[in-house]
């Protein structure tokens, strides 16, 4: 920790700027306010007391009031000292950790407080005061699951106010809602009772254990801007279908997770209140009874032996409403290098692109910089970068959209450091589909990007 040195004056042990200059007029006007109630309290005693037994015991009486008056001057101008010197060491200590607490109020100027979500129908867009994550995230390891079993954006189809329809009630309401001109879910509590409200996937067999026993979760969840104290949960069983299993439920705060008795903390946020709103992707990965749990980039849960079996999911609140998109179960598979060495390619689902875009979303670093980790260990390693997508939208559209998003990924990795040589890039659009597109999760294992050896 890197040494400093303060000037001390005034009281021994407080530093010259710590030392508060209210204290020399707060003194001031207490001893003149002394003085006067001295005054009135003689006339009175004049008027009432000419005995003088009578005038001893309110001498005594004055003495005391007066000694009252020194004892609070000196306490209030102490509590003076005391606060100034606080604000100045959590000053410092800011300065230390590279955090000043100016630049917090900078960032959250015109933002305006809210106690309570936004309601859906007012269509309000609140992501524009909060932050965005960028595309650095180059820590990031989470690779998701090769196969979807469960996907829900939700669909852009999905009318506004109407409950979304991959999903049903366990407890509290939900409908879809607008936000930032995209459709999300938003789950509706009422703020008399904040008993855990939630929803549960809409599946067929929601009463049998339909997580495989390698499985990813995500999910993207908003918090308000000064709104500290929300939370979402994850249950790994459905609780309106199935049996309770023993597992913690995932507590995902703001700016850190909880599973039982083990939790985490982003890094460079002491306190929730370091955090600013805004989005926040959350990442769950279970490989036989092993549990990660990842913030934004940052892996806050690593539990190596988890008690219980998971048999499904449960999404819930116990604030006042919740919005959420982007949720996806997918089962796990094989390791990238075993693949290549048996298939002579990588499937991966996991690179996303914003709607109709070529622009790669942060949590695509997962699975690219594990591409790229693979192609540094194994030099003779190099890579056709392939884009497929789903049937959406017309061929020719699809065929360019595949084109570009291939680029995207190659320029990426060549960005961080792999040899332009050992790359190329092409796009199918949707003629070579690996699912049906009559569903979200086949649609879903159709957009995709192949990595193929050459």
């Amino acid at each position: 920790m890197r040494g400093f040195t303060v000037r001390c004056e005034g009281q021994k042990g407080v530093p010259k700027y710590f030392y508060p200059k209210q204290k020399r007029s707060t003194m001031h006007y207490l001893k003149s306010q002394k003085i006067w109630i001295k005054i009135c309290l003689l006339v009175g005693l004049f008027c009432l007391a000419p005995q003088q037994t009578e005038a001893q015991f309110f001498k005594k009486l004055i003495k005391k009031a007066e000694k009252k008056i020194e004892d609070e001057a000196e306490k209030r101008s102490q509590k003076r000292v005391d606060d100034a010197i606080d604000k100045g060491f959590d000053e410092v200590e800011n300065e230390i950790d590279g955090k000043s607490k100016k630049p917090e109020v900078a960032q959250q100027e015109g933002q305006q407080p809210s106690k309570q979500m936004p309601s859906p129908q007012e269509g309000e867009s609140p992501q524009n005061q909060d932050s965005k994550p960028d595309l650095q995230w180059s820590r990031f390891d989470f690779v998701p699951g090769d196969t979807v079993i469960f996907e829900d954006g939700p669909a852009q189809h999905e009318e506004n106010g109407e409950f979304p329809s991959r999903w049903d009630l366990f407890e509290g309401g939900a409908e879809i809602a607008q936000l930032d001109g995209e459709p999300v879910i938003y789950i509706i509590t009422d703020s008399g009772n904040m008993y855990r409200k939630g929803i549960v996937p809409y599946l067929k067999d929601a009463k049998e254990d339909y997580l495989p026993e390698v499985f990813t979760i995500e999910y993207d969840v908003y918090y308000p801007a000064n709104e500290y104290n929300r939370g979402s949960y994850v249950t790994l069983y459905d609780r309106k279908n199935q049996k309770r299993n023993g597992i913690p439920q995932i507590e995902v705060d703001v700016n850190a997770v909880e599973v039982g008795n083990s939790n985490g903390t982003l890094a460079g946020l002491r306190s929730n209140k370091d955090a600013v709103g805004g989005w926040r992707h959350v990442s769950i990965a279970y490989t036989k009874g092993k549990l990660k749990v990842y913030l934004q980039d940052q892996r806050l849960i690593n539990i190596p032996r988890l008690e219980g079996n998971p048999t499904g999911i449960t999404i819930s609140t116990s604030h006042e409403g919740m919005y959420l998109k982007n949720i996806r179960i997918a089962k796990g598979g094989v390791k990238y290098y075993d693949r290549v060495l048996s298939e002579g390619k990588i499937v991966v689902n996991g690179i996303k692109f914003d709607v109709n875009k070529a622009s790669l979303r942060p949590e695509s670093m997962g699975p690219i910089n594990t591409i790229f980790q693979l192609m540094q260990k194994q030099a003779d390693l190099n890579f056709s970068v392939e884009g497929h997508t789903d049937s959406d939208g017309a061929d020719t559209a699809n065929q360019t959209l595949s084109e570009a998003r291939a680029k995207a990924v190659m320029e990426k990795l060549i960005a961080m450091g792999i040899a332009p040589a050992r790359l190329t890039s092409k796009g199918f659009g949707e003629s070579k589909p690996l699912d049906t597109n009559a569903t979200p999760e086949g649609k879903a294992n159709n957009r995709r990007v192949e990595f193929v050896k050459f």
